[in-house]
Parts: structure tokens; sequence; C-alpha cells
């Protein structure tokens, strides 16, 4: 049959309906005007077929019902869509008014009343494209089965299409999550050659793309079954090395596209299908098909029907014997007058899911029609109508059949989701396992655990152009591909932020992080601090010593005017040793956070006291030189050194060059507190920036020339005698300075960290330490433990027999 009506009759309105080419095996007869549209061949659409059983089964519900539409009648006029000529006719044939064969053009269309209020079909996007455009410009309903289309969801060209089956974009983004689910970022796609396989694969290509999934190949299925064309296409998909192929194909172009597919022996791969081809029963019945490797499919949900096949079984018996059909449809009669009950058509599951589509657009038209006609109170009230109005009532349908809601969104898209399918060839023949499921609202892709893999271990395939790299390291693209890369270990103070998988990071100032690390830590803030143990054990050293040059003090006021004190440098080992005492005060303020005034006391201090210290070493040792030797040989430089004070001038002039450098570098630069960063990556340091001023390193060299003349005049009087003999002890507190120094610098060269300052805590104490234990201590015993020598006989004896010596030499 290639046109079948209804008839009509008062109170009866016509649904227009669009189906597969349904074609007669041994009629020739074909009823003009269809004559010339379909270029008929010798094989029967059993899909067709049932489609249209699900259309009159379910008109033939809704005209028994005796509540939906209780005084209104439902027909229908049919016509095989198969050629754009045919697509054409059937649009202006509906236009066209009951009464009349053609349309009339008007300027206002609003009042118009066509042959049909509605039309179901086409069930190809590229024939919806043609009818949807033609009628969206009068407004009347179209509602398609199994037009997918994303193109016909926009509203300002094809305002009056609306579809029970989803759009492609959403098929687009359940392939997209399922690549996404199973780490599949390799991968090639193939499209057939119509509106439906190039659209979705130009989506699919674009949604991959910008979700970093790699499309190595795509491919277009020719229209003809040129077998060269599809082996080209084949081969370049192996020489991508993916594993996993998306099929974005109608079911008419899989068949030949398969075909080559086994001839070629590929095998372990993975196919996804599209909704069109995936649960088709033509193409799982390929010849050796079950060797090419794990097919999974995306299909509309499954639809439950009950009552459909009983339907067309019933049919088929009351035409088989000569029963009147209800509908009055000759030419329906005459294709299933072909079929007995051993040669009818099975319904296979994608025929029962697209035939509850047909379902459910018709009901959507019915329950429309019941709220525009006010049909509530048991009976239609309103008989005249307008195809835009009823266009406006579908819009806003919401009901159930058989626990699925029918409505449809504001780009006339249903809320139906998919089922996500495994081919099982395990029985033998192809079947379609259930192993997922996609909702729309809300948007979930649900996946069943215990999913049987055909792949020689049965493990989930592996389809990715490199493989992922380690943690903390980042990608270096290869190529254009952004799935082709090698990993390069991002180095210290970096990390790689899983947002951007190309860039090692830096860390902020006051965060670290190891190599190959996805996270930078907190540095932690090191200083000397007041509880640490060390520093209490150096705090208590300090104190003690303290005391100690504080004893000593006392014990030399008591002792000033003694022959021992005397010697010593008189009043110039009060000066000495208060400036040792307050060297100690300085080691103070290297504990604790430092801070401005702690970093700019101790280092000045510390070098001015102990300047003070040294000049009065190096007056004393000149003193005595003078005294037993340069007095005789130069006495008029001697009498000038004694009158003029030179001692004190010396001491004054000495100490005033370390103040001036002192103030200089306090003024030009001072000492502040700093944080170190480069020191340890973990660690910031708190610490003073004198170790790194060119001040403080003149201050240390100024103390040094000074001991180096000291160290001098010692040499010269190492034959004194041995009361003013002061060569060893001098000496001796020289050495222990120079060598806790160096000991310092070395320390310093090796180790920056927050325990340099209790190093130069050890230092400046072994320095002051040395003085006092070799200069003050031998004085102090003689003072307290040895009387007898410190009487000015002793002293005079002691320089007669060096006077006599000398007188013998």
């Amino acid at each position: 049959w290639s046109r079948c009506s209804r008839r009509m009759m008062e109170g009866e309105y016509l649904i227009f309906w669009w189906g597969f080419q349904l074609v007669l095996t041994n009629s020739t007869e074909v009823e003009s005007p269809t004559s010339g549209f379909c270029p008929y061949s010798a094989v029967f659409n059993a899909q067709g077929y049932h489609l249209f059983q699900a259309l009159r089964f379910s008109i033939q519900e809704i005209n028994n019902s005796s509540t939906l539409l209780p005084n209104i009648t439902l027909g229908y006029d049919l016509f095989d869509v198969c050629s754009d000529i045919a697509n054409v006719y059937g649009t202006l044939k509906l236009l066209s008014k009951c009464t009349k064969s053609y349309l009339e053009m008007q300027n206002n269309f609003t009042e118009y009343k066509p042959r049909a209020v509605a039309v179901i079909g086409p069930s190809s996007s590229n024939y919806a494209f043609v009818s949807a455009s033609i009628l969206g410009s009068f407004l009347i309903p179209q509602i398609s089965y199994s037009a997918s289309n994303e193109m016909l969801s926009l509203k300002q060209i094809y305002p009056s299409f609306l579809r029970t089956i989803p759009s492609d974009k959403l098929q687009v983004e359940v392939m997209l999550r399922l690549l996404q689910r199973f780490n599949w970022t390799w991968v090639a796609i193939v499209g057939s050659a119509d509106a439906y396989g190039t659209q979705g694969l130009q989506d699919l290509y674009a949604l991959a793309s910008s979700n970093g999934i790699c499309v190595a190949y795509q491919g277009i299925i020719p229209a003809s079954k040129n077998k060269t064309e599809i082996k080209k296409i084949i081969t370049n998909i192996v020489q991508t090395r993916v594993k996993v192929i998306v099929v974005f194909s109608a079911y008419t172009y899989t068949t030949n596209f398969f075909d080559v597919v086994v001839q070629l022996n590929i095998t372990d791969y993975v196919w996804i299908g599209s909704e069109s081809w995936s649960i088709d029963t033509v193409t799982a019945s390929v010849p050796n098909i079950n060797t090419i490797g794990t097919v999974l499919g995306v299909s509309v949900t499954k639809g439950n029907l009950p009552g459909l096949v009983d339907f067309e079984i019933d049919y088929i018996r009351s035409v088989s014997a000569g029963v009147s059909s209800n509908y009055g449809c000759n030419q329906a009669c005459n294709v299933c007058k072909t079929f007995t009950m051993q040669n009818m058509p099975t319904v296979s599951q994608f025929s029962m899911s697209v035939s509850f589509n047909v379902y459910a657009a018709v009901y959507s038209i019915a329950y429309s029609l019941h709220e525009l006609l006010d049909c509530k109170s048991g009976q239609c009230k309103r008989n005249t109508f307008y195809p835009w109005q009823l266009l406006e009532q579908i819009k806003k349908v919401n009901f159930s059949l058989y626990n699925q809601s029918i409505y449809f969104d504001e780009n006339g898209n249903p809320a139906t989701g998919y089922d996500i399918v495994m081919w099982d060839w395990s029985t033998g023949n192809a079947s379609f396992n259930i192993i997922g499921t996609f909702s729309k609202n809300p948007v979930s892709l649900e996946l069943k655990k215990d999913v049987i893999w055909f792949t020689k271990d049965n493990s989930i395939p592996v389809s990715i152009c490199s493989e992922e790299c380690n943690k903390g390291e980042r990608r270096v693209q290869l190529g254009s591909y952004v799935c082709c890369f090698e990993c390069i270990p991002c180095p210290e103070m970096t990390f790689l932020n899983r947002s951007d998988l190309y860039t090692c990071q830096q860390c902020q100032l006051n965060q670290w992080s190891p190599a190959l690390s996805e996270t930078c830590y907190n540095r932690t803030i090191e200083y000397l601090s007041w509880t640490d143990p060390i520093c209490v054990v150096l705090l208590v050293i300090i104190t003690l010593l303290l005391l100690l040059i504080i004893s000593v003090l006392f014990v030399f006021v008591r002792n000033l005017t003694t022959p021992v004190v005397k010697s010593a440098g008189g009043k110039m080992c009060l000066a000495m040793l208060t400036s040792l005492a307050l060297s100690c005060f300085t080691l103070y303020c290297y504990f604790g956070k430092p801070n401005s005034a702690t970093c700019m006391i101790r280092q000045p201090v510390f070098a001015i006291s102990f300047t003070v210290c040294f000049s009065c070493l190096v007056v004393h040792a000149f003193q005595i030189v003078c005294i037993f030797k340069m007095a005789a040989h130069l006495p008029r430089v001697y009498e000038i050194w004694v009158k003029k004070n030179g001692s004190d001038i010396f001491i004054f002039v000495s100490s005033a060059g370390q103040i001036l450098i002192s103030v200089i570098w306090i003024v030009v630069k001072p000492p502040q507190p700093i944080e170190d960063y480069s020191t340890f990556q973990d660690q910031i340091i708190y610490k003073c920036s004198e170790t790194d001023s060119v001040g403080s390193f003149i201050e240390i060299i100024y103390i040094g020339i000074l001991s180096m003349f000291c160290f001098i005049f010692c040499y010269m009087g190492k034959d004194l005698p041995e009361n003013y003999n002061e060569a060893k002890c001098i000496s001796f507190s020289l050495l222990v300075y120079f060598f806790s120094w160096i000991g310092f610098f070395t320390t310093y060269i090796i180790y920056q960290g927050k325990y340099i300052a209790a190093a130069n805590v050890v230092t400046i104490l072994a320095s002051v330490f040395g003085i006092l234990v070799g200069y003050f201590s031998p004085k102090c015993y003689i003072i307290l433990f040895r009387k007898e020598l410190n009487t000015t006989e002793h002293f005079q004896t002691a320089i007669q027999n060096y006077t006599k010596k000398q007188s013998e030499q």
C-alpha cells in the first residue's frame, strides 16, 4: 500500500501519518497519484508495518474510550514517505481543505482549516526537514517518533515540530559519558551519509574534543554499496591504533559496513552504536558479526506496549477470514492478506520501542484535544478549533503511559532517556542486554557492575594514545592531539594542578613542594626560640659568664692599686671587663623573633665593645714594650707618649673609628629582620641582615686588624720580665678569638639555618671567655691565692733581674 485513508464521518478529526516505505511483494498495481513516487523493490519493511499497526492500535483505543474523547472519532490518512516527491506531495495534500483537493493561498491562515489537524512522522530526519519547515508556516502540529536530528529543535525554523524520541544532542551526551566512564580518550567516529549520521558525527566530534577526548579518525559510510570505500575507512581506522569506534549511522547503512568489517577480520574492538541500529536485528544477523568484539549501543528507553502483538494477530486473522475491517482501509487489507500466522512479521525490541513512540505521539494529540474541546464532563463541548490552538495545547500535555511520563520541553523534545545495551552472542544468536540507563531528569548514567566484555580476558578494553602520567608529571603534547603526550616531572617548588595538566605551577613564596608534587605545603617559620633546648643551655652559659665577668670586675676594683692590677693595665682592665660584659649583654638579642631594635643593637654594640677591649690590649702590650725596649732607644717618643696620654688617645681614636663605621652602616643600610626563603625550601628563616652586610664585614675586619697589632706587640715583648710578660696570656686569648671566628665563618658557609645565630652566640662566648681566661684569670689567681707575688718588692726584683740579664748580653 502506498496510501491508506480512513473515511471521515461527521464529528471526526483526521490525523496525518507518515511512515516507512511499505512495499508489496507480489502486487504490480500502484494506485494513482502515488505512481512513480516510490522506488519499489521486492523487500518488505516490517518495521514500518509494525509502526502503522501501532498507530491503528492507539487510535482504536482512543476511539473506544468513553472518557478521553467521548463523542469524537479520530481518523487518519497514511502516506509512504519513500522519496522527496512523496514527502512534498503528502505535505501539500494535508494542507488542502477537507472539501477541496488544493491549497488555497491566503494572506492570513489563522482561521485556516486544513485536511488534517495534526501530523505524526516522518521517521527520517531528512524528510522531516522539508515537511516541518512547510508545516511550521501554518503552525500545524507535527510529532515525529524517530526523527532525532538536533536541528529540528530550532523553534525559529520549525515552530510546530515536536517528537517523542530524544534528540541526537542528548544521544551524543550519552555517548560522551560512556567514553568518559571507561576512560576511552582515543577513538574513531564514522557516520552514515545522511543528515542523521553527518550531524551526529559533527556533534559528537565537537563535544568529545571539548572534553579531552581525541577523535583520531572521522569517516562517512557511503550511501552506495561500494565496499571499496568502506574498506578504505576501516583501513584508516586500524592505522590509528584506536580500540573504540563510534558508529553514528542510520540502520540502513550498517549491514554493508559490518559485512566489510567481518571480511577484513577486524576483531577485539569496541563498537558503540547509535539508537538507529543498536538493537537492529538485521545488522545483528550479519554472518560472523560476533567476531568483531564488543558492541555497545544507545537505545531509546524500552517502551512497554502490551496488546500490540495480540492486536496484529487478531487483525491478520480477521483479514484472512475475510472479515471486513472497521477502518475500511482496502489497500491496508491487501497488504495483510499476504501474511499468514506463519509468516507474520515479529515485533522486535526495537520495533516495540519505536512503536511506543508512535503510541505516545497519538495519545499526546488525544489528550490535547481532550483539553482543547473541553471533554472533562463526559462529552466534548467544543467543535471548532484551529491547528495553532492544538499546537499550544500539545506543548502543555503531561500524562503517563505505562509508567512513563509524556511531556515536551521548550524545544519540543520528550523527557525520555536511553538504555545502554550490549550485544550478547553467548546463546548463538545476538540478544540485546540492557546494562545501564541514562536519565534526562536528573541527568545521570547508571551502569551495571557485572558486565561481561567480549574480549580475550573479559577485561575493559583500553583505548588511549598515551599512558597517563604519574603523579606530579606534566604533559608535553606530541603533535596536534591533546591525548598524545610525553610526561615530564615537575621540579621542586612547583606543583601540578589537575585543572592544567600541561603546566608545573610555581608555589607561593611562603610555600614549598618536593619534586613530583601535586600540591604545595606551608613553610615552617624558624628562628632561635627562647624555649629551644639549645637556647636554654646557651642562656645559662651567657648568664654565668656575665656573672663571672662582674665578679672579676669586682676583684679588680677592690685591688686596683696593687702591682698585679697595675701591671695588667690598671684602669684599662676595668674598661676591658666592662666591654666584655657589654658583649655578653648583646647575646640576649640573638634569641626570639628578630626585630628592628635587636638587629641594630647586637652586631654594632658587640663590635664597638670588642674594639674597646682589643684597643686596651694593644695599648697595654705597646706600653710594656715601650717601657722595657723603646724608652732607652727612643726616649723622645716615649716622653711624648707619656706626656700626651698616648694610650688614652689611641683607645679613643680606635673606638671612634669603629663607632663611625657602625653609624655609617646603620644610617646607610641598617640591619633589619629579614625572611630567608632561599636557604631551605621548606623553611622560612627569620634572621637579621647583618651577615649579608658590607658594614658588618668591615667591623669584623677592623677588629681583626687590632688583634693583629696586638699579636705583633705581644711577640715583641716575649722576653720581658715574667711579671710583665703578657705575651702568652694575650696570645692564648687571640688564638681562641681567631679559631672561634674561623669556625663560625666555616659553619656559615656550610649551614645558614636558624642555628647559625646560635653559632654566632657560641663564637662570641668563646671570644669573651678566651680573653677572660687567658688574660684575667692569671691575675685573679695571684690576687686571690698568691698574695706574696702581688707586692712591689717582687715586681722590683723581677725588673732588676731583667736589667742585669740584658746588661750581661
